[in-house]
C-alpha cells in the first residue's frame, strides 16, 4: 500500500466533529439517565451531574485518538464501528472508574457500578456508532 493510499484510510473521516458531538452525547445521556434513576435532579443538582459526567469524558479524551476512533475507517461498516466503541468504552470506561476512585472526584467504583457503567456504556455507544455507520455508509 502506498503512502498516499494509507493516509487516505488513515487520516482523520469527515464526519469526526458530528461523531465526537454524537458520542458526548450518548455518553453525558446514559450517565444522566444513571443520576435520574438514584433520584438525583441534574436541574438542582448540576454540578453533582457533572462531577459523574467528566471521568468519562476525560476517559474517552484519552482512549478515542489512541483507538483511532475517529479515523476514516472507523465507520467503514457496521461491524467496524461496534468493534471500535465497544474497546473504546472499555478503555474509557476503565479511566473514568479510576479517576472516580481517586480523591480528586466525588462518587465511588464500589460494586456493581463498574460492571453497569461498563455494559450500559457499550450497549449506548455501539448502537449509536452502528446507527452512524449505516447513515454515513448509504448518503
Amino acid at each position: 500500500m502506498d503512502s498516499l493510499e494509507s493516509r487516505k484510510r488513515t487520516g482523520l473521516a469527515p464526519a469526526s466533529l458530528p461523531l465526537f458531538g454524537g458520542d458526548l452525547v450518548t455518553i453525558a445521556s446514559f450517565l444522566i439517565a444513571g443520576e435520574l434513576s438514584h433520584g438525583i435532579d441534574p436541574v438542582s443538582q448540576p454540578l453533582v451531574v457533572v462531577e459523574t459526567i467528566v471521568p468519562f469524558v476525560i476517559g474517552w479524551f484519552v482512549a478515542a485518538p489512541l483507538l483511532r476512533v475517529y479515523d476514516r475507517s472507523a465507520l467503514s461498516t457496521p461491524l467496524a464501528a461496534a468493534r471500535l466503541a465497544a474497546g473504546t468504552w472499555l478503555a474509557a470506561a476503565n479511566i473514568g472508574l479510576l479517576l472516580r476512585g481517586s480523591p480528586y472526584f466525588e462518587g465511588g467504583t464500589t460494586w456493581p457500578f463498574p460492571l453497569v457503567i461498563i455494559g450500559i456504556g457499550i450497549v449506548s455507544l455501539v448502537t449509536w456508532r452502528v446507527i452512524a455507520a449505516r447513515v454515513l455508509s448509504t448518503g
